[in-house]
């Protein structure tokens, strides 16, 4: 599908709506004098977009074109050796897939880099039901990953932080081995921690 194609398209529809409905309401009101539809829509779709930041339909919110995503060290007892690597790697692949960033190994308009600071197994106690149609939960264990940030815009400085963390955690039954499990958990935490850095930096939210 060619998008700039489509997108001009759907531009020209949108003002040519705006421009009919907005012109037939003068019109209406006061017969006096005609407006031109084209120059309508010009019009009011500058009044709504004066006060919005440039958005991209990937939901990034911002001027830069290039990212740099250094290396999270592991600072953590319990993590895998590849822990590191494997969550930077992923959060590039996130900014990349998610946004029109290029990534970069140095000098980006934005940078990001940071510490993961917690990677533990916790046991959850099993809760007790009185009710036979609802037996006693078996007891949980939960995985807990946390991170620090630290995130610089060059284009827009105000959006920079240090120190931020983000966490978030994953239960699996007592029965099961964490080696077993460790992969798809780590993909539902980090899929987790990805969303909420990105809602924090290029999203703004």
């Amino acid at each position: 599908m060619n998008w700039k194609k489509t997108r001009r398209f759907l531009i020209g529809d949108l003002r040519f709506v705006i421009g009919d409905w907005f012109a037939t309401i003068i019109n209406h009101h006061n017969s006096k004098f005609t407006i031109d539809k084209s120059l309508m829509a010009v019009l009011v779709l500058s009044t709504l977009l004066s006060g919005c930041k440039i958005y991209s339909l990937s939901g990034a919110a911002t001027t830069a074109r290039t990212m740099q995503v250094d290396l999270f060290y592991n600072n953590t007892d319990l993590g895998p050796a590849n822990l590191s690597q494997n969550f930077t790697n992923r959060l590039k692949d996130y900014y990349q897939q998610n946004s029109s960033l290029k990534i970069v190994p140095e000098n980006g308009e934005l940078q990001i880099e940071g510490t993961i600071v917690q990677y533990a197994v916790s046991p959850i106690a099993p809760v007790a039901n009185n009710s036979a149609a609802q037996p006693t939960q078996a007891a949980l264990t939960r995985l807990t990953i946390a991170i620090k940030a630290n995130y610089v815009d060059t284009t827009n400085p105000k959006n920079s932080f240090k120190e931020k963390t983000f966490s978030f955690y994953a239960d699996f039954p007592n029965d099961q081995n964490l080696l077993t499990v460790q992969e798809s958990l780590e993909k539902r935490i980090f899929d987790q921690i990805f969303l909420d850095i990105f809602n924090a930096t290029i999203a703004n939210w």
